[in-house]
């Protein structure tokens, strides 16, 4: 065997290794899903019950309840009692290392979210693969309930828990405007769910927060979410689309969690963040943390980017018939695409903040 085929050979051996290590993980992201969904992971938290007992205790249907416990088991999340015990007769329970990736929603750790945003990115395969042999985009409504959903939960804790503790305080100047008289004003660009506002709010109790986002699905969630933290009285959902020009008020603080790299119209947006902005005011962005320049290992999470861009982000821009349309952002947006699109916007530079976050970046934009 030459060296080439013996090469040949053992790339073929460890992609065929990745690929059923993948499949088991593919049906992990599903199984947790199914759990999550029907409550059986909250109520296997609190005891060791059989098949039956958490069928009831769920109202589902037994044989099912019994198969979804098998294969948990098997997969190494759940715990059962006795394996050599009659199927009916064995009790299982979440493990206790389990817990809190898959169940508390307060934890930086929280994972299941996850699950749904994967459930949804895969939902308008079709549409995709149109948009692949045709061009155009798929509309980020295409991909439901689940995917809009799991993007606000996965978030969540980090906004509620960081943005005002170390984010925000990495402009010492910002900080203490937000904490200062008169109460300072915050427009929140594509905030989705309402997290990124509602954080904002809870860490400044003096600011006044008003959001903007363009899918009106997201924008009924974030007021569901602002009414339940009882932050009515200071937090503002709006639907509107940022890159319009019609908004004109004055803010002493513009963000964008997360969104710039999903526009049509990036530099649209980013124009209209200059102009709501005080003359002595702060524009933050926070974006995805990829590398410099493309290579062919990619940093730590690039692999993570390149799938949600492939799939989600990259269409999802490219159905926006935005003046400024690029040819599409995606997710993996270097520093030097948004140093371009920030100077057409009429900003003069930008600055990346000292803020140490394994998935986002986060950068202070200056006006001319």
């Amino acid at each position: 065997m030459t060296i080439q085929m013996s090469v040949a050979l053992q790339q073929k051996e460890a992609l065929i290794e990745r690929l059923l290590k993948s499949v088991a993980g593919t049906f992990d992201i599903f199984t947790i899903y199914i759990g999550d969904q029907l409550g059986f992971y909250r109520v296997l938290a609190e005891g060791w019950l059989t098949s039956t007992e958490l069928a009831t205790q769920t109202n589902t249907i037994e044989r099912y309840v019994r198969e979804w416990l098998e294969q948990q088991t098997v997969t190494g999340i759940l715990e059962v009692d006795d394996e050599n015990a009659p199927a009916k007769t064995r009790r299982y329970h979440l493990s206790a290392g389990h817990v809190e990736a898959l169940l508390d929603r307060d934890s930086l750790d929280y994972l299941t979210p996850l699950t749904y945003m994967l459930v949804g990115v895969t939902r308008p395969l079709s549409s995709l693969l149109n948009a692949y042999r045709n061009g155009g985009g798929v509309p980020y409504r295409e991909y439901g309930t689940m995917f809009r959903e799991g993007q606000a939960a996965i978030n969540r804790s980090m906004f509620l828990q960081q943005l005002g503790t170390e984010w925000l305080p990495a402009m010492p100047d910002v900080h203490a405007r937000l904490q200062a008289e008169p109460p300072a004003r915050i427009a929140d660009i594509g905030c989705g769910g309402g997290w990124s506002s509602i954080g904002i709010a809870q860490a400044y109790p003096k600011v006044q927060v008003d959001g903007y986002d363009i899918d009106a699905p997201s924008v009924e969630l974030a007021q569901q979410n602002v009414q339940t933290a009882g932050l009515s009285d200071r937090v503002t959902i709006h639907h509107h689309d940022v890159s319009n020009p019609i908004l004109t008020q004055q803010y002493d603080l513009v963000t964008a969690f997360e969104c710039i790299h999903d526009l049509g119209n990036p530099v649209g947006a980013l124009q209209t963040m200059r102009r709501l902005v005080k003359n002595n005011g702060a524009v933050l962005i926070a974006d995805e943390r990829v590398g410099d320049r493309f290579t062919a290992s990619g940093n730590d999470i690039e692999w993570m980017m390149y799938g949600w861009s492939v799939l989600h982000c990259l269409p999802v821009g490219m159905a926006d018939d935005g003046e400024y349309h690029c040819g599409g952002t995606g997710t993996v947006m270097r520093t030097d695409t948004l140093r371009r699109y920030a100077q057409a916007a009429g900003f003069r530079d930008i600055e990346i903040l000292p803020v140490d976050n394994f998935f986002f970046r986060f950068y202070r934009l200056y006006p001319k």
